[in-house]
């Protein structure tokens, strides 16, 4: 069985909350076995914990938000990707807002961040949640399913109306290499014409075209790193969101999933005690 493991520094990095807008540092920082990922409120009285864990998901509302008690932090899925992709199993999360910074709208930056903080092993077996049996949480026309498997497998397939993305499909056997290369340079996706209204619910106030791929009308405003970047972003929140249940080795297949679906089955792949 493999051993746990942590980050084997302290490191920082400050930007601006996608939706929040407001600037915020996050500090990352090496823990102890068993501790899992703990997010830390450093801007609230007594610095309250939250851990990443499906349990602690109260909304998934455009991105997957985390509560215990007064600690609250949302759009913690990128980050949790990275963690999860480079299996750091340990760490605490010192973040001085509501929600860790956007940076480029990728999880590359956190992948830097991790890679120079190095990642060390602990004296402590690692738990890997291995399926044993099929899973799936559905809607009317959306799903998503994971397999038993030996590795991690993700086949998602993305519809869009838009007329530059319609259907896309991406199939990736989830490595740390295939991550970082694939999978962690792919942006957040946003539309002009939802701006408006994301913005009178208090969202995408830090959306900028610096932070995301941008479509408007027939028209897009920032240049692709990937021509299916919308379907490799999926893939890197769908990471981030089964982070929530642990490390766990499967086939996930989805069809037009969203954090709604995706923090379903980590609360039902950690409530079946697989093992």
């Amino acid at each position: 069985m493999s051993q746990q493991t942590t980050i084997a520094k302290t490191v920082r990095f400050t930007g601006t909350g996608l939706h929040s807008g407001k600037d915020v540092t996050i500090t990352l920082m090496p823990a102890p076995a068993d501790t899992g990922i703990v997010f830390a409120r450093t801007d609230l009285p007594g610095a309250p914990r939250v851990k990443a864990a499906a349990a602690n998901v109260t909304a998934t509302l455009r991105a997957t938000t985390l509560e215990d008690g007064a600690a609250k932090v949302f759009t913690v899925e990128h980050l949790l990707a990275v963690f999860f992709a480079l299996e750091v199993d340990n760490c605490l999360v010192e973040i001085t807002s509501v929600e860790p910074p956007v940076a480029d709208g990728s999880a590359l930056p956190f992948v830097e961040l991790i890679q120079e903080a190095g990642i060390i092993p602990l004296a402590a077996p690692c738990r890997v949640i291995d399926v044993t049996a099929a899973q799936i949480v559905r809607l009317p026309d959306k799903f998503i399913a994971i397999l038993p498997y030996d590795g991690l497998r993700i086949s998602f397939t993305s519809v869009n109306p838009h007329p530059l993305i319609g259907i896309q499909y991406g199939d990736y056997e989830i490595t740390a290499a295939t991550f970082v290369r694939e999978i962690a340079p792919a942006r957040t996706i946003g539309f002009m014409h939802e701006v408006e209204a994301l913005q009178a619910q208090g969202l995408a106030l830090g959306g900028s075209l610096e932070n995301a791929v941008v479509y408007d009308g027939d028209k897009i405003l920032t240049p692709l790193r990937f021509p299916d970047e919308l379907v490799r972003h999926k893939i890197l929140d769908v990471l981030g969101d089964l982070a929530l249940a642990g490390r766990v080795r499967g086939h996930v297949i989805a069809v037009k999933s969203s954090h709604t679906l995706n923090t379903a089955l980590a609360k039902q792949i950690a409530a079946s005690g697989q093992k």
